[in-house]
């Protein structure tokens, strides 16, 4: 059981929206190798500035699950929904976890019963572990007043794509059991974003999943933005080449993560890694020829 003390989850502020990060678990040093294979300790030493919070001396990456939750126009919003607890993953770092992420989201004020909307950048197995929990040996939505929102492109893609049989039960267990609540809503897209709420909009970041999102919230003059997996690690922000072994499209992720970058650069929005160790947050600055991370506590 892995369990928090406890103490307030952390929080930004965007303008009048506090943004609450409801940690889930860190992930294994065996983690980066696999899903980031050429973020090499030699790439990741070479960037100091990735010390101590992103990384540690010997170039192992440090890599959380955690979600989001935030109130705007009125509903209170979860994104992403880490891997869950009980569930049968091939990943042994994800397979079986007994967390109280559900216990953490109650204390940020957050309880499941209240939430209103969860937005769910991607349908990977630790975005969307906890869309659902198990009673009574069934698999049932978590947030059983929510509506589950996803892309319109992410949820035909899984559809006509060869799923494996461990993506399958990930279905089954995690995603099947919302349509079938009638919870899931699906969203077209287009390449300038689509508005939820004011305020808060989904931008197409294509390329680790075809219908891959990332989140902006904008409040009174300050801007946020939730990265998904578009970006894993700060380590791409020095190297935007560098893209997971789990990418379905791995130049079209290079283009959206430089795309984002890009945009991101030099300016006074506070990106949010949906997979940074803590501290999280911070500002996306010009460094040589590409970027780094300037922390926000």
């Amino acid at each position: 059981m892995h369990t928090s003390p406890a103490t307030p989850a952390p929080s930004w502020t965007v303008g009048d929206v506090a943004v609450h990060r409801i940690d889930e678990v860190p992930l294994p040093p065996a983690t980066g190798p696999w899903l980031l294979p050429d973020a090499t300790a030699e790439v990741v030493t070479a960037q100091d500035w990735l010390h101590p919070h992103f990384a540690d001396h010997e170039g192992i990456l440090h890599i959380d699950s955690h979600s989001f939750a935030f109130t705007m126009g009125g509903l209170r919003i979860l994104v992403d929904t880490g891997i869950g607890n009980g569930k049968q993953r091939a990943n042994p770092a994800w397979h079986n976890l007994q967390t109280d992420f559900l216990e953490r989201l109650t204390t940020a004020g957050f309880p499941p019963v209240s939430v209103d909307l969860v937005i769910l950048t991607h349908l990977h197995a630790d975005h969307v572990g906890w869309n659902t929990q198990e009673v009574n040996g069934q698999w049932v939505p978590a947030f059983p007043n929510a509506r589950y929102l996803t892309s319109r492109a992410e949820r035909e893609f899984w559809d006509t794509y060869d799923v494996e049989e461990a993506r399958k039960q990930m279905f089954r267990d995690s995603v099947i059991p919302v349509e079938q609540a009638g919870l899931l809503d699906l969203v077209d897209v287009p390449a300038d974003g689509v508005e939820i709420v004011p305020g808060l909009r989904l931008l197409p970041t294509p390329g680790h999943t075809p219908g891959h999102v990332a989140v902006k919230l904008t409040n009174r003059g300050e801007t946020a933005l939730i990265t998904g997996d578009c970006i894993h690690h700060p380590v791409q922000l020095a190297h935007p080449a560098i893209g997971a072994c789990v990418d379905i499209d791995p130049q079209q992720s290079e283009a959206s993560r430089r795309e984002l970058l890009g945009s991101l650069a030099d300016t006074d929005t506070l990106v949010l890694g949906t997979h940074f160790a803590p501290p999280t947050a911070g500002r996306v600055i010009t460094h040589g020829d590409a970027y780094r991370l300037l922390p926000v506590p």
